[in-house]
């Protein structure tokens, strides 16, 4: 029987459509000592900004028309109900009173992992600066009302995960104080680069933990903390070095500085601001501070977080909270937005493997990277437009890729195929939308293959091993037709 001769070509095929099968189709891009807080201050008096000075008693008449914390719990979960098919609603640890700190996620597939950017609002950080809770639950009820009608809308809805925690501080909201239960500045409490705070994760507060460990588990582009008792976008760096006040800027100063623009320029008046140009401001320059929130995760969890000063008084009559609400909306949902319609988006794949892999993201010339994710590989790099850069995409154990882009106004869509090291293969450059080609390191045009150069491969591939096949079928045909009809024999002579 010749069906034997035929079991390898049948495995050679079935081998080659599941390589085939597990080929990347390309991403659609959506978008020295342990100073105490006040070191700064004591050091350079004239660094201390106005909110951290003695603030009038919060009284009863200020409280009315806030929501207390069991009215906010009822809210949230109330709006879970309400806009069930958009959000969840979750719980990302407790106070040290034992309050939930509840989230809210937005999202067409909330709960679910997608290769899309995740934006995070922290409100209510310090007890007696409510105005973020209040102006967090209105954004929420209004994305839910207007996604199916309004174009912003949904494009958040439809290309982000948006989380929003309108109280990291409930304790401190019920006793009317800046510090949580144990009277700590939650915004004191994280990690510093250039001082040891808090290096005891024991001794670490508990809603400092639920933030850490939030951005651990779920993979966060870009944030914002909102504040009261200044109108301004801050951003990093929040400390210098030897605790002078001075501009002290991180890697990405241009992109923070684009995105806290974006921010004062969307709102009613804080571009207008006469103490700071353009209202925004760097954090070591207005005073410094150690142990801040926004300086972790950027540094721990390369997401980059502004900031946010939004109201001039810290704890503002209730009958003001729409208007401040109006006027923070746009520059609220523009920032969101700018995830999606400005930077550079994409995925990294494994050559040998076509799997995504978290790969790691550099730009040349800014001395920090993003990682992707581990589920699809996906990255989301915020970049200010208008400038040309050279992104550079790299894993242990692949060869690192690296191409040139144009920055504009609008995303770029630009995936990795990194090579294994010791690879020989030579592949054709991957095109993408900003008609650039990305090429590893070594400038010698070795490229990447085109996904349709595989199809046809394959195609021809399958083709040739379909002509063997029915070449022997037919042999085997005609062998058995000669066994079952012998031809007949010669007569013989006598």
């Amino acid at each position: 029987m010749a069906i034997p001769r035929l079991r390898p070509l049948l495995l050679v095929a079935v081998l080659l459509l599941r390589a085939f099968a597990s080929l990347p189709t390309q991403a659609a891009a959506r978008g020295g000592l342990d100073p105490s807080p006040g070191i700064a201050d004591r050091k350079h008096g004239s660094s201390s900004r106005s909110l951290l000075q003695d603030q009038p008693e919060i009284t009863e008449e200020m409280v009315r028309g806030y929501m207390s914390n069991f009215e906010l719990e009822s809210a949230i979960q109330d709006f879970g109900r309400r806009c069930a098919n958009i959000s969840r609603t979750y719980s990302i640890g407790k106070s040290v009173n034992g309050s939930p700190l509840w989230a809210i996620e937005i999202s067409d597939k909330p709960g679910q992992r997608e290769a899309e950017p995740a934006f995070k609002f922290i409100g209510n950080v310090h007890g007696d600066e409510p105005v973020g809770r209040e102006v967090l639950m209105q954004l929420a009820y209004w994305l839910c009302d207007n996604y199916l009608k309004d174009p912003l809308a949904a494009l958040i809805v439809e290309n982000t995960h948006l989380h929003i925690l309108p109280s990291m501080n409930p304790d401190g909201f019920a006793l009317r104080r800046r510090g949580n239960a144990n009277n700590v500045d939650l915004n004191r409490d994280f990690p510093d680069q250039f001082f040891p705070n808090n290096d005891d994760i024991k001794h670490r507060q508990p809603e400092t933990r639920a933030i850490m460990n939030w951005i651990k588990q779920e993979h966060f582009t870009a944030s914002a903390s909102l504040h009261g008792g200044a109108l301004v976008a801050n951003y990093p760096w929040d400390g210098s070095r030897d605790t002078r006040k001075q501009y002290y800027g991180c890697p990405d100063d241009k992109t923070f500085r684009y995105m806290a623009s974006l921010y004062s320029q969307s709102h009613y008046n804080m571009s207008l601001s006469k103490e700071f140009e353009g209202g925004i401001t760097n954090g070591a320059l207005w005073y410094p501070i150690y142990g801040g929130m926004q300086d972790w995760n950027y540094i721990h969890g390369g997401c980059f977080e502004l900031t946010l000063e939004i109201s001039d008084v810290k704890w503002p009559k209730a009958s003001e909270l729409l208007v401040i609400w109006k006027q923070n909306k746009m520059s609220m949902l523009n920032l969101v937005a700018s995830l999606v319609k400005t930077g550079v988006h994409g995925r990294i794949f494994a050559a040998d493997t076509g799997r995504p892999i978290p790969g790691s993201l550099m730009v040349k010339g800014i001395d920090s990277k993003i990682n992707a994710s581990g589920s699809f590989g996906d990255y989301h790099r915020i970049l200010a437009p208008g400038q040309s850069y050279e992104v550079v995409a790299s894993m242990e154990g692949y060869r690192p890729k690296r191409t040139r882009v144009m920055l504009g106004r609008e995303a770029t869509n630009l995936d990795f195929i990194l090579d294994p090291d010791g690879a020989v293969r030579r592949t054709k450059p991957l095109r993408n939308d900003c008609g650039c080609s990305c090429n590893d390191n070594s400038n010698t045009g070795k490229p990447f293959l085109l996904r349709e150069a595989y199809l046809w491969l394959y195609l021809l591939a399958l083709f040739f091993l379909l002509a063997l096949y029915l070449l022997f079928r037919r042999r085997m045909a005609l062998r058995l037709a000669a066994h079952r009809h012998p031809p007949p024999k010669r007569p013989v002579a006598v």
